[in-house]
């Protein structure tokens, strides 16, 4: 697959003018981490200025910039003038969706997106060329950049869409024009924007108005907004396939058998029973895992092709990676889960360390930052904490913010292992505490900044090694 936009396509897209002619090979808004031979659009932020940059975009060897104003030094470079560079990056994913000829899925829900949508795009490149936003590309920047770069040759494109505000999506989503669109489940995040649980599911169910006639939902039979969600989909004429537990669901989960790295499980399909082998460990991957099968379906792929893809799936930086570090003349078990935090991601983190038997004489120790964005509720859902810490036997808790003060406040003497304002403060007494053979999981909102942890943590290891 080859990403190619001429001045003349781009032109074409967005409305605007070039002097000159150029091919770049992809998209980007970013002059730290622009490769050479792209178009480097210059967008304005809420702090910085992306034409401020132009001239740093064509020392990294951008190939043309996309500008809505003069560049007095930089006269005489490739430049497509725009009236607006926001708008000419939407034009220009419009014009990408326009030719495509690929099958497009759109993955939203308040937990395990990226990881489904990392998935996906493992399963279904098994079967035919397949594009996938990077990272975690899902916002009103994120996706028209991510669709403005998919290949017109793609079989599959696979975007992830997020939202933290109704409407949100909608937007996007509209954008987007996917074939099938998949909400992995409905749980209380960015409940500090919305009155409600029904009020999030309503605005994930914004997904379905850009579905393309005949499209497909993909949807959590065994979560409780289902049937909310499925009668938004079928309001837009969608079709509806299930994954869960339920014993209804279309993609149907048979039996889950965890191992100390990753499980197998067996799950039946409309037409056949496969069984499947994970290495990321956690039911929450299972579940991932059936959303993924359920999009395959979905879009008329090879779900045996698929399912063999999925032994390949690993965690991600900040979602569940672990790290077997060297530590104090043994091993120290690090899980990073450092990316973000909701309720929901913080039962699944300690259900993996719960799954996790430390040798004897060393200990499970969670790292927890606060869970942010949760508004009224954000006291009781810190506190309701308390019980998966219990049930997760862990032996010490670190907690990082002015949230955690709620489960700080709920655990044994034993068990407390402080309470920090700042992931920084709390890392001295951390590596004081920590052993060899210890597992230790860190999670808690990006705001917390919970990776700086994670990070020192390598590093102490590393120069141990050394």
């Amino acid at each position: 697959m080859m990403l190619q936009w001429s001045a003349r396509d781009a032109a074409a897209a967005t409305g605007g003018s070039s002097l000159t002619g150029w091919t770049a090979t992809g998209v980007s808004i970013d002059s730290r981490s622009l490769a050479a031979g792209e178009l480097f659009v210059a967008l304005r932020g809420p702090i910085h200025d992306g034409h401020d940059f132009v001239g740093a975009a064509f020392e990294r060897g951008a190939v043309a910039a996309m500008v809505d104003r003069d560049i007095p030094h930089l006269s005489t470079v490739p430049l497509l003038r725009v009236a607006d560079t926001f708008i000419g990056l939407a034009s220009l994913a419009s014009a990408a969706r326009n030719r495509s000829d690929g099958r497009i899925v759109a993955v939203t829900g308040s937990v395990g997106k990226t990881s489904t949508k990392e998935a996906l795009r493992l399963a279904l490149a098994a079967c035919s060329p397949t594009f996938a936003s990077a990272g975690g590309l899902n916002n009103h920047w994120g996706a028209p950049l991510s669709l403005a770069r998919l290949p017109p040759d793609a079989a599959y494109g696979v975007f992830e869409l997020g939202m933290n505000h109704a409407g949100e999506i909608a937007a996007l989503t509209r954008l987007v024009r996917p074939h099938v669109a998949v909400i992995t489940t409905i749980a209380p995040a960015h409940l500090g924007f919305f009155p409600s649980i029904e009020a999030i599911a309503n605005a994930k169910a914004e997904i379905f108005l850009g579905l393309e006639p005949g499209g497909v939902a993909v949807l959590n039979r065994d979560n409780p907004y289902f049937t909310q969600l499925a009668g938004a989909a079928r309001a837009r004429a969608a079709k509806v396939i299930s994954f869960g537990i339920h014993p209804e669901a279309t993609v149907r989960l048979l039996d889950y058998s965890p191992r100390l790295r990753g499980s197998i499980f067996d799950v039946a399909l409309p037409d056949q029973t496969l069984r499947c082998r994970l290495p990321a460990s956690g039911r929450h991957w299972v579940m991932n895992a059936l959303a993924v099968l359920a999009a395959v379906i979905a879009v008329g792929a090879d779900p045996c092709r698929a399912a063999e893809a999925l032994a390949g799936v690993e965690e991600l930086p900040g979602r569940g990676r672990r790290y077997e570090l060297s530590w104090q003349g043994g091993t120290l078990t690090l899980i990073d889960e450092s990316y973000n935090a909701s309720p929901a991601a913080m039962y699944a983190a300690l259900a993996v360390l719960a799954g996790i038997r430390p040798a004897a004489g060393t200990r499970r120790v969670a790292v927890l930052g606060d869970m942010l964005e949760l508004g009224e509720a954000t006291e009781r859902l810190h506190r309701e904490l308390a019980e998966p810490l219990a049930s997760a036997e862990v032996d010490r808790v670190f907690l990082v913010g002015r949230a955690v003060a709620a489960i700080h406040d709920t655990l044994p003497d034993s068990v407390r292992g402080g309470l920090w304002p700042t992931a920084d403060a709390a890392i001295p007494e951390l590596l004081s505490f920590l052993q060899a053979g210890d597992v230790v999981t860190v999670k808690g909102s990006r705001g917390m900044g919970l990776s700086l942890i994670v990070e020192r943590l390598r590093a102490e290891a590393a120069r141990a090694e050394t």
